[in-house]
Parts: structure tokens; sequence; C-alpha cells
């Protein structure tokens, strides 16, 4: 503030200038026009997500994550005035926008005022208290087929429905961490280590800050310049290769080019085991390690979790009542028991993860479309019906739930109607098929990249 009051005329700052802070050690990002220096805000409460937009616009993503108020967060990072205006040399990394996109733009953000002014952005409690109910129900059923006897097959049946338990707490608990039930954060992420550390056995923090990061760059490639800038979702290398770029990085590896040959028969099989790889992050994210990522990272992450207690404490309950029904059955049950419940759990969870992105766009991350295309472009709906919206859990509607995460899981088949009459108004691709199409999909990009990866490097 200036002499008596008043504000001092802004440093008027180009687009050119934004694009140059693109790392987490230096950061800036522009959020309604605003510039914002975030550089090395490791303290951030969604964790390093607020990365992944370092050098651009964060208006639209940071929207669909944040209140209104949230912005009173940002009013002391602040710098200057973003001025289209101001045209260097240089107009390849200027990144104007052309009339007609700032109109898209501005239709996309009338559209979300109007899902919030039908109050669709409302959680019925009535309906979330039904979904835990039902989930504990299924829980009831596995213990009791699990502890009441002691059949192979009667345990394993029990396995499989605990499977089913974890999974269907994933999708709560997913709900509930995008804030769909309460608006009080708090309350969220309380119900979500009950739900997600208890139930399930994931930290909330450690999926929140890989689920954010996500939802703001889904299918993206990360830069070399800024490893925040990528979905951590489709880093699957070895194992899985999205893109032939991604192929590449294996292509010194004998072991990475023979899985890279097969990945579309090792599909499923690595499904299997995804429960067990994320059971086994969120514990070293909680109890320490460097897991994944470097040190500094780990430390940085480990300091947003909101609830350190409650979440270790969340993780050894879960664990202590696994092993204790486990107690009651006969060793070799308990340890057939104990695979198959993880393994069909990954199995449950990551089909409807893999319908969601994989097989979809892929860009890099230095081409990144606008928001609204970014999300539609890499993600696929599933055509719904009672089977499908039960067992994946709303997110059927991944188009949808992407553009508005915040959105309840019982008002997606409403959003979804105005959101497919808005894509085929500004033709936007769109794409929506169903689960055995879309697994099909999914194969089908696996086998190609495995035959452009032969093709470019024969004989390897």
């Amino acid at each position: 503030m200036g002499k008596g009051g008043e504000r001092q005329p802004q440093r008027k700052i180009s687009f050119a200038e934004l694009s140059l802070h693109r790392t987490p050690e230096d950061a800036w990002i522009a959020y309604r026009n605003k510039v914002y220096d975030v550089s090395s805000w490791n303290d951030h409460p969604g964790g390093s997500v607020i990365f992944t937009h370092a050098g651009d616009d964060c208006t639209d993503i940071f929207a669909a994550f944040h209140p209104a108020s949230a912005t009173k967060y940002l009013e002391k990072f602040e710098i200057g005035d973003l001025d289209e205006s101001i045209i260097p040399n240089d107009l390849s990394v200027n990144k104007l926008k052309p009339k007609e996109q700032k109109e898209f733009e501005r239709a996309y953000r009338e559209l979300r005022a109007k899902i919030f002014t039908e109050g669709l952005f409302n959680a019925s409690y009535g309906y979330y208290a039904y979904k835990l109910l039902s989930n504990v129900a299924i829980l009831v059923v596995a213990v009791c087929l699990a502890t009441f006897s002691q059949s192979m097959m009667v345990n394993v049946i029990g396995a499989i429905l605990l499977g089913l338990f974890w999974q269907q707490c994933g999708w709560l608990a997913h709900d509930f961490l995008h804030h769909q039930v309460f608006k009080t954060r708090a309350l969220g992420d309380l119900m979500g280590i009950l739900i997600g550390n208890v139930f399930q056995g994931f930290s909330v923090q450690w999926w929140k800050t890989k689920h954010n990061s996500h939802h703001a760059v889904p299918n993206l490639e990360a830069s070399t310049t800024n490893s925040a800038d990528g979905d951590p979702d489709i880093d699957t290398m070895p194992i899985l290769a999205w893109t032939t770029s991604m192929a590449k990085l294996g292509q010194n590896s004998k072991l990475a080019r023979f899985l890279i040959h097969w990945q579309a028969v090792f599909y499923f099989p690595v499904l299997l085991f995804a429960r067990m790889s994320w059971a086994h992050q969120s514990w070293v994210y909680v109890f320490g390690g460097v897991g994944q990522h470097s040190v500094k990272q780990a430390e940085n992450d480990r300091k947003n979790m909101a609830y350190p207690f409650l979440e270790k404490t969340g993780l050894l309950i879960h664990y202590a009542c696994l092993f204790w029904v486990m107690y009651y059955m006969l060793p070799i049950n308990a340890i057939v028991f104990f695979l198959v419940a993880q393994t069909s759990c990954g199995l449950f969870l990551a089909l409807v993860f893999g319908l969601g992105h994989n097989g979809m766009a892929v860009y890099p991350a230095s081409q990144r479309p606008d928001f609204w295309k970014l999300q539609v472009t890499t993600t696929r709906n599933v055509t719904s019906n009672f089977f499908v919206d039960w067992f994946c859990g709303g997110l059927q509607y991944q188009v949808d739930h992407h553009l508005f995460p915040s959105v309840p899981r019982h008002n997606l088949k409403a959003v979804h109607k105005l959101v497919h009459k808005f894509c085929l108004e500004h033709r936007v691709s769109y794409h929506e098929t169903d689960m055995i199409s879309g697994t099909i999909e999914v194969l089908q990009h696996l086998s190609k990249i495995s035959r452009e990866f032969a093709t470019e490097f024969p004989g390897m």
C-alpha cells in the first residue's frame, strides 16, 4: 500500500516473462491475471501440486480445487499483473491467447457457475451415510466368511469380498478427500483417515499429494526441468510405457525392453499387484523413508501431513485388524486369504483407474493445452448402468469428475449431460465407451507402443 492507503501501480508481467519461471525453485504462477512467486513453497497444504503450473496460468485448476476464500493465501506471494499487451520479439514463447480461446474459457467458466447455481456442488448426507453403511456390510460378511469357516473356498470368497470392500472404500475416501461431502476440509480429511487409513490401509496425505498432481496434469509427460509438471499416474516405467518416448527410457535395459515388448500381456498381472505397491508407498510415506522420491522431496511431503499421529495410528489399526482376522484361520488359509484380498483389490481398483486415462491422449508438459481440453482429451468416460455406477464409484463419469472434482458422486449424472452438450457445441473431443471396449482400447494402445518401439529399435 502506498502513501495515504493508496495502492501503488503493480508491475506488468508478460506471458513470456512468466514462462521463464518453471521450476519448483523458481516458480511463478498466474491466477485471474495476477502473478505470484511461489518459489520453493514446500509448505503448500496440497503439496508439490502447486508447481505443476509453474510458469503458466493456473486459474482454472485453482478454481477446481479451492474455495474462493483460498485466494487470501496467495496475497503474500503477489508480485504483479499479467499483461498480454506486452509483446516481446519472440512471439512463440509469449503464449498470447487468441480471441476464440478467451471466449471458450469464458464459456466453460460460465458453465461452472451454472452448475454451482443449480446446487450440483451440494452433497446428500443420506446418500453418503448409505454408502458408508453398505461398505461396512461388505466388511462384516467378509470377516464372517474368513473366521467362521475353515473351508479354503469359503475363505477365498471372504478374501475377494474384503478386496471389494477396500476398493469401495477407495471410492468413498476419494469423495471425502475431494471435499464433495463436507465443505469444511478438516471434516473431509478426518473421514478420509477413517476410511482411507483405517479401513483401506492407504495414507490420506500420500494419496492427496499424488492424486492432486494427477488432476492438475493428467497424462502429461514431465519436462526435464520440472519433474512436478508431469502426471505421477503414468510414471510406470519400466513396466508399462504409454508413449514411445517413455519406452525409449528403457532402451538400454534388457529387462525393460522385454517388459515393453510384452506389456499388453503383462497388463492384467501388473494390476494384481497394484494395491501392494500403493500400500507399501503409503507405509513408507507415513513412517519415513525415501520411496519413489528424493530424500528432499520425501521430507517436504511428510511436512505437509496435517494429522501425522492419526495417519500412523490409522495404518497400525488397519494391519492389526487384518492380522487379527488371519489369526483365527488355518495358517495356509490365512496366507491365501491375504494374497487373494490384496491382489483382487488391486485388480478391482486398477481396472477402473486404467479405464479413466490409459490409452487416451498423452502430451509433453511443454505442449499442455488449456484446462478444459487437457481434462477432456486425456480422459475416458464409461457408459453407465447400475453395476458400473456401483463398481466404478462415480468414476465412470471420469471426464465430468476431472472438470468439476468437488461435485458429489450422486450429481455427476446431471453434470454429465451439461458437459456432453457443451463439448458438442464447442467441438471438443469427448470419448465414452463401455467397460469391455475401454479395456480393449487400453490393451490395443499398449500393443501399438510395443510395435512402435520394436520398429524404432529393431534387434534390441
